[in-house]
């Protein structure tokens, strides 16, 4: 794919659905491993639910301590596996997990920020933190996808964090992804304007 197409979908005005650009080192990282227009479109679609999910944690919850610039990479680059691993982008996989963790490293992302191409889809594994959480809820939620045991780990955290109910922290936050989800099959169609291959 050329530079200019992937720079495009990654930092071009979007308005149908209206979507934030990816970072621009994100988007010269996505050039640098030739990324397919799919993935580029799809990590500009989870990143723009990562930082509503942000913005949102922020304001509700600011006794909650986490990394935000890290969420927001995280949910950016979190499949960047997948442009080795194309047949993943319309199928079923996982190769494209680790893939992507050593494909961050070799770029020379840090390995607290490399590690959410593998943590992303190991949502509730040991020692998962809220960043790794967060990027997980976006890679779910930006297609309307619901996890109740994904979801109950945010709660949770919120929950701990506010000093608030678990029903309350529950109510708001199903609410909130209510209204992502509303959106999910523009974010669905925008990615599929894009093709697999470059």
């Amino acid at each position: 794919m050329t530079t200019t197409a992937v720079l495009s979908i990654a930092s071009d005005d979007v308005q149908d659905p209206p979507l934030r650009p990816l970072p621009a080192e994100v988007a010269a990282l996505l050039q640098r491993v030739d990324a397919p227009p799919r993935l580029v479109a799809h990590l500009r679609a989870v990143h723009d639910v990562a930082r509503q999910l942000v913005d949102r944690v922020g304001q509700r919850c600011p006794a909650l301590s986490f990394d935000r610039e890290a969420v927001l990479f995280g949910a950016a680059t979190h499949d960047i596996g997948k442009a080795l691993h194309i047949a993943e982008l319309s199928g079923p996989g996982s190769l494209h997990e680790a893939a992507g963790q050593e494909l961050l490293l070799a770029h020379g992302v840090s390995p607290e920020r490399a590690r959410f191409a593998a943590t992303h889809a190991s949502w509730d594994a040991v020692g998962i933190g809220i960043e790794d959480l967060l990027v997980s809820l976006a890679d779910k939620v930006w297609k309307n996808k619901r996890v109740a045991g994904l979801e109950d780990l945010v709660v949770a955290a919120l929950a701990r964090a506010g000093g608030r109910p678990g029903w309350e922290e529950f109510l708001e936050l199903d609410e909130f992804l209510t209204r992502i989800g509303d959106r999910a099959d523009e974010r669905l169609a925008y990615q599929l304007r894009h093709p697999v291959h470059g």
